[in-house]
């Protein structure tokens, strides 16, 4: 398995703890404001880019689907209504995160259609070919191993399924790419620091995306796993992309 730079990217260097288990902690601290801060921080558009990207999903009208780095469930809950499938299966290993997704499952009296577990990218605890599609949002900078998580996606799709990841990028447009490091490097620890008690995690969100393998790169992983039809789509100046590949 190749070893990418962001991989290493942790959010306390300090730390003794995998990777993996600093992400899920962190999670756990930043949980009860994490949908409060995604809304402001991107200035409600995260709920714009999850859209766009289950949008890819449309035309495979996927009846079984698998949300990865599922968080409070933002996705799996849009998917009810955006694809209908049979089920959703959305898994984290965060379970302050899975507390907070429940709930707004169960608010939102959705429980005969979405399960949330406690699971991680690179042991997916499904047979092979289970899902028809697979969602990742903004979880892919979090794997411990890239390749691992993904070559464990390309396993439970089935022939034919489709993997949609929304992940941050940086944009190449000179204003726009002056403006986004600014925000990165002020507004948004800032923002942090004054709603949530982890200091970490907003400095972690701006380092991970400067070492994330983004754009052509994350395609040429995709391809040397094994996916076919790929496809990359920067949004809103390339904040952030949309990515998809399907298995054979």
């Amino acid at each position: 398995m190749t070893h990418f730079a962001h991989d290493s990217i942790v959010p306390d260097k300090q730390s003794d703890l995998s990777k993996k288990e600093q992400v899920a902690e962190m999670f756990n601290d930043i949980a009860f404001r994490y949908d409060f801060l995604n809304r402001t921080l991107s200035g409600g558009m995260d709920v714009h880019w999850r859209k766009k990207a289950l949008e890819y999903l449309k035309d495979i009208q996927p009846k079984q689907m698998l949300d990865v780095a599922t968080g409070t469930a933002d996705v799996a809950i849009m998917a009810v209504g955006l694809l209908n499938p049979d089920k959703i299966v959305g898994i984290d290993i965060s379970e302050g995160m899975l507390d907070l997704g429940k709930k707004k499952v169960e608010n939102k009296g959705l429980q005969h259609k979405i399960e949330l577990l406690k699971g991680d990218s690179e042991t997916i605890n499904f047979n092979d070919h289970s899902f028809d599609a697979v969602t990742v949002a903004f979880g892919v900078r979090n794997f411990q191993n890239l390749e691992k998580g993904l070559t464990e996606i390309f396993r439970v799709l089935k022939p034919g399924g489709r993997l949609v990841v929304l992940e941050f990028s940086q944009p190449k447009w000179l204003f726009a790419k002056a403006f986004y490091n600014l925000y990165m490097k002020t507004v948004a620890p800032n923002m942090g620091k004054l709603f949530s008690k982890n200091r970490n995690a907003y400095e972690y969100l701006d380092a991970s995306i400067k070492k994330f393998p983004e754009g052509k790169n994350f395609l040429n992983i995709l391809d040397k796993l094994g996916y076919v039809n790929l496809q990359f789509k920067p949004l809103s100046l390339g904040i952030c992309s949309i990515y998809c590949g399907e298995k054979k």
